[in-house]
């Protein structure tokens, strides 16, 4: 194809316009997508908790229709969340409830790029939100929290680093969320109260090839909880992430669970073989490589 002076100067000038038609696509993707989000809150206020209120808006899984109705059912003094472990912010648990209910907020990331994705996003300097570079150990995260937010009393704590999850929750001292998301491996069943040992450099992607060394079990978290003064409410159905109430605060239209009861195992593949590709091991066999390695039993108090 042969092209005029004036056809190409045309078609050099459309190529240089692309990025920023792309990056207006993509707003209005996003605005579609929060929109969409807020009329699933409307349809699912009425919906029988936890299954028929979850609905994935900007969260991994159904996450943010699971936290719509706990924000709308738990009495919460103060609109403020911290994340962690959030990458670029674009997949997170808070970022819905930032857009929609207005919340104040803290993210936090080990990466330099991520958060400086996030302090250049239109999300950060049109909402109240802090973004901090950390990686977060337990000889840090207080100090962290007290630096940055205004008092000990917040609404929502989620926690996903994919590894030390269970030590740092232990940690926390300086916040009194009224509720908290953890992650949870669910490999390791509905009753074996068992993390990874803690490692202050802790990294999933290092710590083993399988890909699906990291965390805690469910039942380890509950015992911590217990000690926190946090009952269990539910987990998603996907099979991650744990949703905790403080005891002052749960209504009585949320039952507390005991971990078996609100255990749902994963519903996706994540362990690679030593080469880097998908092992697709069957439960038991992912069950068996994990006991081979180093872990703590968490003993019942």
């Amino acid at each position: 194809m042969k092209f005029s002076q004036a056809n190409l100067l045309a078609y050099i000038r459309a190529w240089l316009r692309m990025p920023l038609a792309l990056k207006s696509m993509q707003a209005r993707l996003d605005q579609m997508t929060f929109e969409l989000g807020c009329v699933q809150t409307r349809l699912s206020e009425n919906a029988p908790f936890p299954r028929g209120c979850e609905f994935q808006v900007f969260s991994q899984a159904g996450d943010d229709g699971l936290i719509q109705h706990l924000v709308r059912t738990v009495p919460i003094a103060q609109h403020i969340f911290v994340e962690f472990g959030v990458q670029n912010y674009v997949e997170s648990n808070t970022r819905f409830l930032l857009l929609k209910d207005n919340w104040s907020g803290l993210v936090m990331d080990g990466s330099p790029e991520h958060i400086d994705y996030i302090r250049r996003a239109p999300i950060h300097y049109r909402h109240d939100l802090q973004a901090v570079c950390a990686f977060i150990k337990t000889s840090n995260i207080n100090r962290l929290l007290e630096e940055h937010l205004p008092g000990r009393t917040i609404g929502l704590l989620s926690i996903d680093i994919d590894g030390n999850d269970y030590w740092i929750w232990q940690a926390i001292q300086a916040v009194e969320p009224a509720l908290v998301i953890t992650e949870y491996n669910y490999r390791f069943g509905p009753s074996w109260a068992v993390t990874v040992p803690y490692q202050e450099d802790f990294v999933r992607t290092k710590a083993h090839y399988s890909n699906i060394y990291y965390g805690a079990s469910l039942k380890a978290l509950w015992f911590l909880a217990r000690q926190k003064g946090y009952d269990l409410v539910c987990c998603n159905s996907y099979g991650n992430n744990a949703f905790w109430v403080r005891k002052d605060l749960r209504p009585a239209s949320l039952p507390a669970l005991t971990a078996e009861e609100a255990y749902c195992a994963g519903k996706f593949r994540e362990s690679l073989d030593r080469k880097g590709n998908g092992a697709y091991l069957n439960p038991a066999q992912e069950l068996e490589l994990l006991r081979s390695l180093p872990l703590v039993e968490i003993p019942e108090t």
